[in-house]
C-alpha cells in the first residue's frame, strides 16, 4: 500500500488541525475533508477553510445536515445546554449518535476516488469524553469493515489515540504548529476561536491539558 496521500477527516479543532499538519509533513499529498452536520456554530467550518486556505491545502465539505436531524444533540440543537459533565450513566448529550462512523465512511468513499488508502483522523480514548466511538477498537472494527465492504484496502491511522491532552500540545509543539493550534482552532462548543469561552467542557480539557504542559516545559528549562 503507498503511504504518500491521505485524506484527514477535519474540523478545525485542536485535534484534527494538530493531525492535519502531521499528515502535511508524512505525506506528499494531504486533503482535508470536513462535515456540515447542522453543528450549532458555523464557524466550526470558517475556521477549517480559514486553516486550510492560509496554508495551502486542498478543503472539501461534504453536506450531512441529515445527521443532525436524525441524532439530537447540544451541538446541533440550540434549545439544548451543553452538558457540562458527563452523565452518570450513559454518554453526555455532546455526543452526536454514529458521527465518526459515518465521517469515516464518506471519507474513505471520498479517498477511493481518488485512489487514496489512508484516511487520518483525531480520535484519542485516553481523552475521549465518553464518546464510544472515539476508542481504538471501533476503529480497528471499521477499518475491516470499510475494507471488506468496499473490496479496497484502507488503513484508518490516529496518531493521538493514546496520547491525553496535555501530549497533544506536546506534539504539536514538536510538529513547530504549537501557536497555531493556540490562536487559530476552533474546540470550544460555544464557537469562540483560540482559548475559547473557558467554560464549556471543551475549553476546560483544551485549557488543562495546556496548562499542564507549559508548566512541564518551563520546568524542564
Amino acid at each position: 500500500m503507498k503511504h504518500n496521500r491521505a485524506v484527514v477527516v477535519f474540523s478545525g479543532g485542536q485535534d484534527s488541525t494538530t493531525c492535519l499538519f502531521w499528515a502535511k509533513q508524512k505525506f506528499d499529498e494531504v486533503i482535508a475533508i470536513s462535515f456540515d452536520y447542522g453543528q450549532r456554530h458555523v464557524k466550526e467550518l470558517e475556521c477549517a477553510k480559514a486553516i486550510t486556505k492560509k496554508y495551502g491545502i486542498e478543503h472539501h465539505i461534504l453536506d450531512m445536515s441529515l445527521l443532525g436531524q436524525l441524532a439530537p444533540n447540544s451541538l446541533t440543537r440550540i434549545d439544548m445546554e451543553v452538558d457540562h459533565d458527563a452523565p452518570e450513566e450513559g454518554t453526555p448529550n455532546t455526543f452526536v449518535d454514529g458521527r465518526n462512523m459515518i465521517f469515516l465512511t464518506f471519507a474513505a468513499v471520498f479517498a477511493k476516488q481518488r485512489e487514496i488508502h489512508v484516511l487520518v483522523t483525531g480520535v484519542s480514548q485516553s481523552d475521549f469524553s465518553g464518546y464510544p466511538d472515539c476508542r481504538d477498537v471501533f476503529i480497528k472494527s471499521l477499518n475491516t469493515s470499510l475494507t471488506l465492504a468496499m473490496d479496497y484496502e484502507f488503513e484508518i491511522m490516529t496518531p493521538m489515540m493514546w496520547i491525553d491532552k496535555k501530549e497533544t500540545w506536546e506534539f504539536a509543539d514538536q510538529l513547530g504548529v504549537l501557536d497555531i493550534i493556540k490562536n487559530e482552532t476552533l474546540t470550544c462548543y460555544n464557537g469562540i476561536i483560540g482559548d475559547g469561552c473557558g467554560d464549556c467542557p471543551a475549553c476546560k480539557l483544551r485549557k488543562k491539558g495546556y496548562d499542564l504542559y507549559i508548566q512541564e516545559k518551563e520546568a524542564s528549562k
